[in-house]
């Protein structure tokens, strides 16, 4: 009977008889399978399981892994470079995840009580907090979004608002630079309440923008507790500007429970998830 071999067929049968006889670890092929990832950009499945001479179902759960490690991304029948996340305008941003907002405003609402003090930063899950923030009573709230400023100024719980100066910003409606970090060494509060554009098991929280990032980290370094808000498609992923480290965070809360690989860090690093 005639066989025909395939040029590929030709090229995994190279592979399986050079890998044949030794067994690459684990943690080995996660590492060459990294190193394809970098150089190609993009990688598939049946090509790393001809590389390293086992199973696709073996590569499938190496780059599961790998991805929870927030290391790579995973796309259909492969794995590609993980690309750092950009926020569209902050109005397309307003339309995205509502429902997850609300949830995590109610989640929050529980947390501050009566006469604490907050900064609050730009976002649209920081602007929906704040929507449910203000029948809170007394508060005094530190901000340097326009937006939240008016927001918590008209609620029912009338709080004292102090909007933070600077450089204006339109699209976010906020102020940044230098001169808004000056003003926020001002204040001592109970509570920084930071949005993400982005949250990682390995680069921790992170922000698309770095004025935001600034006032960001600004806001943590003056509070008494750091509470990061984020929905859950914040998770796995990667932005330009880091924040804080995992263990200045006090409380994270979201509408679901992160992943196994996030969720291990944040309970390493004592961080209590609501």
């Amino acid at each position: 009977m005639l066989y025909l071999l395939t040029w590929s067929n030709l090229v995994s049968q190279i592979h399986l008889a050079r890998n044949r006889g030794s067994v690459v670890k684990p943690k080995q092929r996660q590492a060459r399978a990294l190193e394809a990832i970098e150089r190609e950009g993009e990688v598939t499945v049946d090509a790393l399981a001809a590389d390293f001479g086992v199973s696709a179902e073996t590569v499938r759960r190496d780059l599961m892994l790998l991805a929870e490690k927030g290391t790579l991304q995973r796309v259909h029948g492969g794995a590609r470079r993980l690309r750092l996340h950009a926020e569209g305008t902050f109005e397309q941003r307003m339309d995205e995840a509502a429902a997850e907002k609300g949830e995590i405003a109610r989640k929050l609402a529980q947390v501050i009580t009566s006469g604490d003090t907050c900064f609050i930063d730009t976002g649209s899950t920081t602007l929906a907090c704040a929507q449910t923030l203000s029948e809170i009573a007394d508060l005094t709230i530190v901000t340097n979004s326009v937006r939240i400023a008016q927001v918590m100024s008209r609620g029912r719980g009338k709080a004292r608002v102090h909007l933070i100066g600077g450089i204006y910003a339109p699209d976010n409606g906020e102020s940044v630079g230098a001169d808004a970090i000056e003003q926020i060494g001002r204040f001592h509060a109970d509570y920084a309440i930071v949005g993400v554009a982005a949250l990682d098991a390995a680069a921790g929280p992170s922000a698309a923008n770095f004025d935001e990032a600034s006032v960001a980290r600004a806001m943590c370094g003056n509070a008494r507790k750091v509470v990061i808000v984020a929905h859950a498609e914040k998770f796995g992923r990667q932005a330009a500007h880091k924040i804080c480290r995992f263990d200045e965070i006090d409380m994270l809360v979201s509408d679901a429970a992160p992943s196994d690989g996030l969720r291990a860090v944040l309970k390493a690093s004592g961080v209590l998830v609501i």
